[in-house]
């Protein structure tokens, strides 16, 4: 029998909780982690162009996969994946970022490279327990199974990221099996007489208010509870409205959908629906000040807060209250009110109806027209920072529809590496991605992935030559940005060698533009660029409209206390 290694138990605790491919960077410190990976049946490494995009990837499978992994080098590899990682935590995904670290024999006592020159190597996994629910530093292969399993399990029950660094000569050290994961997965036995009294208190409250209606945000994504909240808004009856980071977590084809909730840019009267309540059950919400519009839609109405793990109702705190069990309990105690969906009816506008443009040059308006022609029960879109973020929520999922946007974070670029990681957890399912300009010069290079992979995913550019989103919160020279050929450096990664067949298209005008969708939707054997030229000022009024408000409270002066 063949001699069992740390690497082996990670390599097998990986593909025990489903993951199947690994998003990787190698160095000189993580290549027999790296060996040891690839030789696992189940496991496919992912070459990515660097850690940045690496991390990133693995966000996107996350999303699609429920976890994901990526395996870097020591400070050089993880300093840049730390990026990635905050993505993660901040949009609650479980990410594990596997590091190879110095030998053991070397610390304290020799100066390494790739490290800060100095004799302490430990301050890489002080960081990185900055930015994880659980951290481990694997320093013998003894207690590394224990130290192994404590971030698996912190990152399946918190839906946050993890850390495990490996130094380079414990990778291939013996170590024993490891068992069933289903110990590590499950999620610890929920309170009976905690989850009683918190049901009780909600349901009481609830009773005693006359205009109920329910905001979802993006935490219910993790939790992975879509099925939950919906019933329990059928077994109330009320409307219900999603923050922008949890827009298509609630079916928009359902007849209780109320908009997107986002203050003054809101989607569908939901903010008349949202100040005209009584109380607001908020499942799984984010406040931030890009949610609510530098902090102008935060609503006084009183409400109830449903966390991943606790419940706020009034002036009571319950701990230890798991979201599924919650939602489905409570979804049996409450009583039928549909008060604010009889008014949602008298409040609800018609949906805008977007007029075709038979020439002339390109809008964005054109544009979003479009890609809303392209939408069906099999796609998802993904959103990148800035102006896509607006022209994204004002789509109209049909039910099936995904969309992912990375809000809370908010890192440019983000939607390139990020929907190449979804798409291979998912293969079958057809991806486009609205980015601008500014965001895909700074993770352009992952499209060479896609190139290898064949991952036919659809990326709308709209070149206008700038940061627009920085600009209608600060404007200056600094937002102004070099144009790239972006059509010739799409083609450039279609190398002889590897037998590239990304297709890179340019639109100038409306008659162009119905020519290059048409020519994308057919391909399928890669990735296509669509380029589309617009002017620098066409942007949405609701970008316009959120970035004077963010700018106004990222200028309050300061309190003296």
């Amino acid at each position: 029998m063949a001699v069992f290694t740390v690497a082996d138990y990670i390599a097998e605790r990986l593909a025990q909780i489903g993951i199947r491919h690994h998003f990787l960077v190698p160095g000189d410190y993580n290549l027999t982690l790296l060996d040891k990976l690839e030789e696992h049946p189940s496991l496919t490494g992912i070459g990515c162009t660097n850690e940045l995009n690496c991390s990133l990837a693995a966000e996107g499978y996350a999303r699609a996969n429920g976890i994901g992994a990526c395996v870097v080098t020591y400070s050089v590899g993880a300093f840049s994946a730390f990026n990635g990682i905050g993505s993660a935590y901040a949009e609650n995904l479980p990410v594990i970022l596997i590091s190879g670290a110095p030998n053991t024999n070397d610390a304290d006592r020799h100066l390494l490279h790739h490290t800060l020159a100095e004799y302490d190597f430990t301050y890489q996994f002080e960081m990185a327990k900055k930015v994880t629910c659980s951290a481990a530093a694997i320093r013998n292969s003894k207690s590394a199974p224990e130290s192994i399993d404590r971030v698996i399990q912190a990152c399946l029950r918190q839906h946050k990221p993890g850390y495990i660094e490996l130094p380079t000569n414990l990778a291939s050290e013996t170590c024993v099996r490891p068992g069933p994961i289903g110990g590590l997965a499950a999620a610890g036995r929920q309170d009976e007489s905690v989850l009683l009294a918190a049901v009780t208190s909600v349901a009481e409250y609830i009773e005693a208010k006359q205009k109920p209606v329910i905001l979802a945000g993006p935490k219910v994504r993790g939790s992975k509870v879509q099925k939950n909240l919906v019933r329990l808004a059928e077994a109330i009856g009320c409307a219900v409205v999603v923050q922008p980071a949890g827009k298509g977590l609630f079916p928009e084809t359902h007849p209780q959908f109320a908009g997107v909730f986002w203050g003054q840019v809101s989607t569908l009267a939901a903010d008349s629906i949202v100040n005209w309540s009584d109380v607001l059950i908020c499942v799984g919400t984010i406040f931030t000040d890009y949610s609510t519009v530098g902090w102008t839609a935060v609503s006084n109405v009183p409400g109830i807060i449903i966390d991943v793990d606790a419940v706020t109702c009034a002036t009571t705190h319950f701990s230890g209250v798991r979201i599924r069990d919650f939602l489905a309990s409570l979804a049996d105690a409450v009583s039928w009110n549909e008060n604010s969906m009889a008014e949602y009816s008298r409040l609800r506008p018609e949906l805008p109806v977007l007029r075709a443009s038979s020439y002339g040059e390109l809008t964005r308006r054109e544009v979003a027209r479009r890609l809303q022609e392209l939408l069906d029960p099999d796609t998802t879109v993904f959103a990148d920072t800035g102006d896509s973020w607006f022209n994204g929520v004002h789509l109209q999922l049909p039910l099936g529809a995904g969309f992912e946007i990375e809000m809370q974070w908010g890192h440019i670029g983000w939607s390139i590496p990020a929907s190449f990681g979804y798409a291979l957890a998912r293969p079958k399912r057809k991806l486009i991605v609205m980015i601008g300009d500014g965001a895909f010069q700074v993770t352009a290079q992952e499209i060479s992935q896609m190139v290898r992979h064949r991952t036919p995913i659809i990326l709308v550019l709209m070149n206008n030559k700038g940061y627009t989103i920085e600009a209608e919160i600060h404007d200056g020279v600094y937002n102004r940005i070099h144009n790239w050929n972006y059509v010739l450096l799409v083609q450039a990664f279609n190398s002889s060698d590897s037998g590239g067949r990304a297709l890179a298209l340019k639109a100038d005008t409306t008659e162009e533009f119905s020519e290059v969708i048409r020519l994308a939707q057919a391909h399928k054997d890669g990735p296509s660029l669509i380029e589309c030229s617009i002017e620098q000022d066409d942007c949405s009024k609701e970008l316009i409209t959120w970035g004077h408000y963010v700018a106004a409270a990222n200028s309050r002066s300061g309190i003296n206390i």
